[in-house]
């Protein structure tokens, strides 16, 4: 009995990857996992912009909802020194992410970015009641493995701008892809 097997051709740490799935079902998690993903931080970053409009703040937060953490002084630092830089990163970086998981476009680097995100939420997070594995800390995982098995190239729009004269005259644009 003949079985399919998808194979996927990447590229981590600067050398060639392959890995197999017995079937579609592998390729088909690896969708449901970056549109889930996908979905959680557009809608959670839209709803920052629709809450509090265009300029979203997030000195409440750095000041109070961090402490207890041990990176509280530099979030502290960051809410009177450079508010901007979270003020324009998180709701607006959540939306970019979202939308590039959920269409599979320059995937790898929207993963890298929600890494970011979630390591920042993650070390801001004070409220450790379950020790250190925390939501944030599951959100980190998530990023990390669609940008590990390039979860873009199935059903992705980076599966198709592999194809195209783009990549082949920029071929450093497919670390950002995947």
């Amino acid at each position: 009995m003949p079985t399919d097997t998808a194979t996927v051709d990447t590229r981590l740490f600067g050398r060639d990857v392959a890995y197999s799935f017995d079937g579609p079902w592998g390729a088909y998690w690896l969708v449901l996992l970056r549109v889930i993903a996908g979905w959680w931080f557009l809608s959670a970053g839209l709803g920052k912009v629709l809450e509090q409009g265009l300029l979203y703040d997030t000195t409440g937060w750095l000041e109070m909802g961090t402490q207890g953490s041990i990176f509280h002084p530099m979030f502290e630092w960051f809410a009177a020194n450079a508010a901007f830089v979270p003020n324009l990163l998180v709701p607006w970086g959540q939306i970019a992410i979202g939308l590039g998981l959920i269409v599979g476009c320059l995937t790898r680097l929207a993963a890298a970015n929600g890494m970011i995100l979630a390591t920042f939420f993650y070390l801001g997070n004070a409220g450790w009641t379950n020790g250190m594995v925390t939501s944030e800390l599951f959100g980190l995982l998530v990023f990390a493995t669609i940008a590990l098995f390039g979860a873009g190239r199935v059903y992705g729009v980076d599966g198709y701008l592999e194809g195209t004269e783009l990549l082949e005259r920029h071929p450093r644009l497919r670390y950002m892809m995947g």
